[in-house]
């Protein structure tokens, strides 16, 4: 039964916010050398479990609406299939999410207290956005503009806990991990266009078309790697996060690939998991320019 837990709650998926975090700790870690254990292990709970909420309000939705049983189910898309298959209820599911929401929201209310308006800006758009993301985002084409924003803001918000204040690096950082958050979603609803449009749902890939679509795909790692670049250049980054572009020829094999395969959801699966990759790897490449350029 754990394990299906697991795989309701998209596990691997998690990763995503493991790197936000991971870059305000090392960004605020390289600016001031300090980091408080404490706030550290409540942050890293606190988004885990808003992320594992807006996972499993996800799921329960697109089961409810009938979205799961018409998307052709891979590892990257399609939904979880644990409702489909019956393995939970979808009871459950939305009872653990609302839970994992409450639990994220206590933490989040505690470092509030603790740091005043700002967290709780983020913390009222994390909510709110999290428990209509599956309804009112989506259906109104949102989806990728809300992951963008929701892994900039972990960042902002994780600097922020540590460092108390918001710079230029961490907003620049956050857009960073931001728009690879999003770029992740962006692919992975090719092979959902059908599903989701009969079902009302709008994603970029509805609205301009599948094959207009593909050219939108290299909007997201130009974003990154340009900040990135425009980081360095005004010494606001280290000049060794230019590591991160020892992913770039992974990116452009999945948007090539992407181009190629776009309508055929076989064909595009390794494409979708080496996008997924390609932004984990230049974000954890990212994470470590900072440590490794304090330590030299």
């Amino acid at each position: 039964m754990l394990s299906v837990w697991f795989r309701v709650i998209r596990i691997r998926f998690l990763l995503a916010s493991v790197i936000a975090v991971s870059v305000g700790f090392a960004l605020n870690w390289w600016q001031n050398s300090t980091i408080e254990p404490f706030d550290a292990v409540l942050t890293f709970a606190g988004v885990m479990a808003l992320h594992a909420s807006v996972d499993l309000l996800n799921d329960f939705w697109d089961f409810k609406r009938g979205i799961d049983t018409k998307t052709p189910k891979t590892k990257m898309s399609g939904g979880t299939g644990v409702l489909p298959e019956g393995l939970l209820k979808p009871s459950s599911v939305y009872r653990a999410g609302i839970a994992f929401l409450v639990i994220g929201s206590a933490i989040g209310a505690y470092f509030v207290i603790t740091d005043g308006i700002i967290i709780a800006a983020i913390l009222g758009f994390a909510i709110l956005s999290i428990y209509f993301y599956s309804t009112k985002i989506v259906d109104s084409g949102l989806g990728e503009f809300f992951v963008a924003v929701k892994g900039s803001m972990i960042v902002l918000g994780t600097f922020f806990i540590q460092s108390g204040q918001i710079t230029i690096e961490s907003i620049l950082a956050g857009i960073v991990v931001g728009s690879l958050s999003s770029l992740v979603l962006f692919i992975a609803s090719f092979p959902d266009h059908d599903a989701d449009k009969s079902k009302g749902r709008k994603t970029l890939v509805i609205a301009v078309g599948k094959q207009k679509a593909t050219k939108l795909f290299w909007i997201f790692p130009f974003v990154s790697y340009g900040v990135i670049i425009l980081g360095v250049s005004l010494n606001l980054f280290p000049i060794i996060a230019l590591i991160t572009f020892l992913s770039i020829p992974l990116m452009i094999k999945s948007g090539f690939g992407l181009k190629k395969n776009f309508d055929s959801v076989e064909k595009l699966i390794p494409y979708m998991s080496s996008t997924l990759m390609s932004s984990r790897i230049t974000g954890a490449l990212f994470v470590l320019s900072f440590i490794i350029d304090i330590t030299v």
